[in-house]
């Protein structure tokens, strides 16, 4: 193929991958053979948290390592590049002395054993605060992109930003969606942003705000301190993944005539993230009507409790005490009570009658 018809489909395929995201792989290589390069991302960063899509599996496996190692907001390479000043695509020559290279950790023990350290990369910043990078790379022996690489890169840099542009514009449009599906089903819903701030929330969720949720500027918060406590902990654990997660379906008692509510946290993984592109998690207000008791199964999946925490759960809220629950249970009465002190803390319950209260309040979720 020409360069030129090269070129052009290369750009057609921006526009077309900024639709269809399952085409940016296939964009990312052929962006790298453009510039001479073995790999290429195409990364978005909001608050130091970077979000990859990688020509290869293999290329993002290992820039996904780099990031666990030295994360996006002390990675010296990455921060010379947004403060470079520079519109258009730089190399590591531009920002790096050689003694440096033979001096920085991130070069000598992880780029160039991997068979990288040679990159030319741009930062594109969006009106929404986002940073769009797009970043190819090839090994340190074979030298720096030169300035036709360069020059060739730079003329697709506008595609690259409007493609960018674009893509976010439909990601809220996903998010839009998805919150209303779940309306439909008659669960409010919200989709929370890479800090944990609402994207967007449908009208049932909208009209538990202020009394229930608040959509602060930081993050979504809920009203009830200790409900609220524990979302903080899940949202700051969604960066995380490698990391012991907290639990993710959150208690909270009726407010004034109300009824309880469990707010469920799904985090956007895997593929979703394609989908979901600046989304960390979707949000699910339950709400429980009286009912009878509890089955141990529902509570468990309810609260996130080991089958063990939700059988003595089950057994509190069915009015016994926890010797007479250790008793049914076949375990020691000194057990009982601290499962029973792990069932509290995941439920945000600070005594047993308001653990009983939110149980005896459950029903299935309709």
């Amino acid at each position: 193929m020409a360069g030129s018809e090269f070129e052009n489909t290369l750009i057609d395929g921006i526009y077309e991958a900024a639709i269809v995201p399952e085409g940016w792989s296939r964009v990312l290589r052929d962006t790298a053979r453009f510039a001479g390069c073995k790999e290429a991302l195409l990364g978005t960063v909001l608050d130091n948290d970077a979000r990859l899509i990688a020509s290869s599996p293999e290329f993002g496996e290992a820039y996904e390592e780099v990031l666990r190692r030295i994360p996006f907001g002390v990675n010296e390479r990455a921060q010379r590049l947004l403060v470079h000043g520079r519109h258009g695509f730089i190399t590591d020559k531009d920002v790096f002395s050689q003694d440096e290279i033979a001096s920085t950790p991130l070069y000598q023990d992880i780029l160039i054993p991997a068979g990288y350290g040679s990159a030319v990369a741009t930062a594109i910043a969006a009106p929404s605060g986002d940073m769009t990078i797009v970043h190819c790379e090839r090994s340190l022996s074979e030298g720096y992109v030169d300035a036709r690489g360069v020059s060739a890169l730079d003329s697709l840099r506008s595609h690259f930003a409007r493609a960018g542009l674009l893509g976010r514009r439909l990601a809220m449009e996903r998010a839009r969606a998805a919150s209303q599906a779940l309306e439909m089903m008659g669960l409010p819903a919200a989709v929370l942003g890479l800090r944990g701030q609402v994207i967007d929330a449908n009208a049932l969720f909208q009209d538990l705000m202020p009394g229930v949720f608040q959509d602060r500027a930081a993050r979504l918060a809920v009203a009830h301190a200790p409900a609220d406590d524990l979302l903080a902990a899940a949202i700051a654990a969604l960066s995380r993944p490698d990391q012991p997660q907290p639990v993710r379906s959150l208690p909270i008692p009726a407010r004034r005539g109300g009824v309880p509510m469990v707010l469920h946290l799904s985090p956007v993984r895997g593929q979703a993230r394609d989908v979901f592109s600046f989304a960390s998690a979707i949000v699910v207000a339950t709400p429980v009507t009286a009912g009878g008791g509890l089955e141990a199964g529902l509570i468990g999946g309810l609260f996130d409790l080991t089958p063990a925490e939700a059988r003595l759960a089950a057994a509190i809220a069915g009015g016994h005490t926890p010797r007479e629950a250790a008793q049914r249970l076949g375990v020691t009465e000194a057990t009982a009570r601290t499962t029973l002190k792990r069932i509290l803390a995941k439920t945000g319950s600070r005594r047993q009658a308001d653990l009983v209260g939110l149980l005896k309040s459950a029903a299935p979720p309709r």
